[in-house]
């Protein structure tokens, strides 16, 4: 039984020496060594063996990046609110020594430094444009943060703002004002419409009496045009008819035929004149209806010589 024990000491002993001396670090993974308590070197991604009781693994350190839940805290803004802000931190190690030995807890740290930077940054702006520039606040604590770490071989990647809570009054207050903005919004929109369709109103009425003046107006060039066109052709066809005339009374028999035809119109409308008026007015020869008809024939004789005589070209 003795033996049995002395034994089983003798394997764990030995296997605790295997553990102690070989080491297999993993992918985006290095350890830091060091040698009878003093830094010796730094272990990458791979199969190593150590001195047992000399060399030891004092760190172990991800080269991933890091994701750290920065806790939520109260801030001042500008206007003497006080808001709850939590937020999260990215990080990566690019200097596994550094961080060994630059600083005691990079973690603890850099979350330590985003929340004072983000409380300063927060005092410097007033409550409404908190939410208005987060991506500004974000960008200012990763700068800060990144420089003050750069001592403890951490690169500072990025930094969100997860939730802002302003208290319950400031609260109701914001949701009031936005519902005033938003029926503010409203009023000025359906005014806005209004005013367009007044607009578009007006210009379709201003257009159409446009239209039905210049409608009216083509309507009066027409008629007149019309006008026109009927004296002129009406006034050709008088001048047609009476050069017919003057044609037919220099004919042979046309003046004799006139003669006739005036004689005719001479009884016919002094007889009508009897029959319309109980006066009647006889000329002094009522019966010399020939002189008549030799005055009217004189007349016509020279109208006719008027018309044929050649047009004098110095006028």
């Amino acid at each position: 039984m003795g033996d049995f024990f002395i034994y089983a000491i003798g394997v764990g002993l030995i296997l605790w020496i295997f553990f102690q001396t070989v080491r297999i670090v993993p992918q985006r993974e290095q350890y830091v060594v060091e040698n009878l308590g003093k830094y010796q070197k730094t272990l990458s991604a791979g199969f190593h063996i150590l001195i047992p009781f000399v060399q030891k693994v004092a760190y172990k350190h991800t080269l991933k990046e890091q994701t750290i839940d920065v806790p939520s805290q109260s801030c001042i803004t500008a206007d003497n609110i006080s808001v709850e802000i939590d937020g999260i931190l990215y990080l990566q190690v690019q200097d596994p020594y550094l961080a060994s030995y630059g600083i005691q807890d990079y973690h603890y740290a850099t979350s330590q430094l985003a929340q004072t930077t983000l409380r300063s940054e927060i005092g410097k702006i007033e409550l409404d444009r908190t939410f208005e520039e987060r991506t500004t606040i974000n960008s200012q604590v990763v700068e800060a943060v990144d420089m003050a770490s750069n001592p403890w071989g951490v690169k500072v990647l990025r930094y969100e703002i997860k939730d802002i809570n302003p208290p319950a009054t400031v609260r109701d207050a914001l949701e009031k004002q936005m519902r005033a903005e938003r029926e503010r919004r409203a009023v000025v929109a359906e005014s806005e419409g209004e005013r367009e369709a007044r607009i578009n109103v007006s210009q379709g009425q201003q257009q159409e009496m446009i239209n039905v003046s210049e409608a009216e107006k083509l309507k009066q060039v027409n008629e007149a045009e019309g006008k026109a066109k009927e004296i002129e052709l009406l006034a050709q066809a008088t001048a047609e008819g009476i050069r017919t005339i003057a044609s037919a009374i220099n004919a042979p028999g046309g003046m004799e035929a006139v003669n006739l035809r005036v004689a005719e119109q001479y009884v016919t409308e002094f007889g009508k004149l009897a029959k319309e008026t109980n006066t009647l007015i006889l000329p002094a020869d009522v019966g010399n209806i020939g002189g008549f008809v030799a005055t009217v024939t004189t007349a016509m004789k020279t109208i006719n010589a008027e018309t044929s005589k050649p047009a004098d070209p110095t006028r």
